[in-house]
Parts: C-alpha cells; sequence; structure tokens
C-alpha cells in the first residue's frame, strides 16, 4: 500500500528589488527569493481537499509585502521575517524553508547630483537559506560563482602514477577555481542574540580570499581547507563551511611548431580548458560539531 512522504510547497524564484530613497541617495537590494513550506498538508495529496492550503500566490504576495513593511536589511534578516510568518500564522504550517540569492549592485560615479545610478557587479551571488520549524532555526548562507586565481605560488606533484597517467608534474601552475560554499550559523533561537548578518557576510569573504592568496598550494585540497579553517578560526557565528570547488585548469599552450618556447619564467601562455575539471568538495568544521550541510550543494 503506497503511504504519502515528506513534501513541500511554495512559490519558487520571487524576483524582488526593493530601492530605498534617501534623499538623493538611494540603496538597492535585489533579491530572488523561494519559498517552501511544509506540514499538515496530506489531505491535499490524497484527497484533493485545499483546506490547509495557502496559496503559493499568497506566499508570492507575502514576500512582496514584506519588502515594503519590513524593508530589506540583509537576506537573512528578510528570510528570518518571512519564515517566522508563515510558520505563527498558519496553524497547518509547521516548517518553512526560505531560499534568497541577492544579486549586488555598485555604485556609478559621476557628476551629476545625487547617487541614484548603478551597475550590477559581476563577482558573486550571494546566497542564504533559512528555516524555521517554531522553536529553532537553522540559517545557512553563501556564495556561488566567485571565480578567483592565483597565477602563481601553486604546484602539483608527487601523486599516484599509473599507466593510464599523462599528466606532468608542474612546480609552477596556474590555480583558479569558481567558488562555491556554504556556511551555517550557530544562532539557533531567539534567546540568543542574531548575528549582525552584512558585516558577517563580508568578513566571511574576506577571510575566504585572504586564505586563498596567500595560500601557497600544493593542491587545491590543501587552499580549500585554509579557506575553510581560516573562516572558523576568526569567526566564531559559524560552525561549518562547506566548499565545492571546480579546478579551472589552465594549461601550457604548446608552441614548438612556430619556433617559440612558452617559458613560465618570463610569462607564458595558457588555454583555459572549461571542461572537463577536477572538482574538490570538502567540509571544514569547528572541533566537536556536526555537519549539517548536505555534501551535494546542488541541494541547498
Amino acid at each position: 500500500m503506497p503511504i504519502l512522504g515528506p513534501n513541500q510547497y511554495g512559490k519558487a524564484e520571487n524576483r524582488v528589488v526593493k530601492i530605498t530613497r534617501d534623499g538623493a541617495t538611494h540603496h538597492i537590494k535585489d533579491l530572488n527569493v523561494s519559498v517552501s513550506l511544509s506540514g499538515d498538508m496530506a489531505e491535499v495529496h490524497l484527497s484533493g481537499s485545499n483546506a490547509n492550503v495557502l496559496p503559493t500566490d499568497t506566499t508570492k504576495n507575502t514576500v512582496y509585502a514584506f519588502a515594503k513593511e519590513h524593508g530589506i536589511e540583509s537576506a537573512e534578516q528578510f528570510g528570518i521575517h518571512l519564515a517566522r510568518h508563515f510558520v505563527t500564522s498558519q496553524p497547518a504550517i509547521h516548517r518553512a524553508r526560505i531560499r534568497i540569492e541577492e544579486y549586488s549592485w555598485e555604485r556609478i560615479e559621476h557628476g551629476n547630483e545625487g547617487a541614484h545610478s548603478f551597475v550590477r557587479k559581476g563577482q558573486e551571488t550571494r546566497l542564504t537559506q533559512v528555516t524555521y520549524d517554531g522553536s529553532s532555526w537553522e540559517v545557512v548562507s553563501g556564495l556561488k560563482d566567485l571565480t578567483v586565481m592565483n597565477s602563481t605560488d601553486s604546484e602539483f606533484w608527487g601523486y599516484v602514477k599509473d599507466k593510464y597517467t599523462t599528466l606532468p608534474e608542474a612546480h609552477d601552475r596556474v590555480l583558479a577555481t569558481e567558488v562555491s560554499a556554504r556556511w551555517r550559523f550557530n544562532w539557533t533561537d531567539d534567546e540568543r542574540d542574531m548575528p549582525d548578518w552584512e558585516a558577517s557576510y563580508g568578513q566571511v569573504k574576506q577571510h575566504m580570499l585572504q586564505a586563498f592568496a596567500e595560500t601557497y598550494s600544493l593542491s587545491l585540497q590543501q587552499t580549500l581547507y585554509q579557506m575553510g579553517a581560516r573562516i572558523i578560526d576568526n569567526r566564531d557565528e559559524i560552525d561549518e563551511v562547506r566548499f565545492s570547488l571546480p579546478n579551472k585548469h589552465h594549461f601550457l599552450v604548446d608552441l614548438t611548431p612556430f619556433g617559440l618556447e612558452n617559458d613560465t619564467a618570463d610569462g607564458a601562455v595558457y588555454f583555459a580548458a572549461d571542461r572537463p575539471y577536477g572538482l574538490i568538495e570538502a567540509t571544514v568544521l569547528r572541533d566537536g560539531c556536526e555537519a549539517k550541510i548536505p555534501a551535494d550543494l546542488t541541494n541547498l
């Protein structure tokens, strides 16, 4: 006999742009918000009764209304407002998960009066997922599409070799990756003070980038660990960091057919290969903490 398993519903990818006008100076928050709700929803699946169903159109409207009523201080804070509302206002809803992507803008400096011209930043997409069950919170934030490169101070040698190995050892190579990272906060209940979400994001990103830049890398795995360790060591509000790092390979081009030596000592020409690529993934934890971020970040 079939039985109903875990289920949820909601409105995905609500695009919200909130412009705050502070006189002639304007501020932009640009979000993509997805709402997922679960709870006492068996009957709608089994009999088609909508008695406990809050329409997904209503969840969409709530997102826009809350952007006006509460503003958007941060992606995390906005997600917390929404999750609390859905769980506390609807008896049939026991758990709310809010996923948010945030797109950054920076000002275009110009001679005209006022500060209201912007250009979309192309560095990374900021992420957060807020989950609330009526008593406890889980906040996992992160970023994706942050491309970084070290043009030297990276090696790769001493690895296992078998009859299929053709890769030459490298004692001076380009190290590049597109960072996808999630970090879990240890704030879980309303009795504790919330982190400063904006400051935390900025500091985490800065520690990540500094670790990438300052690590003399013998493997991308080593660099990954240093990036996570630096966050754990410096940000007390975070207990877990999960990385997915594709190795953006740069191969020296063979220019000998043209009578040219492609020598890294004075600069070199590389072929940037987009695929296939090595994929390095790992979690860095605070000692004594349990890993809770999914191994597959595509599910988060």
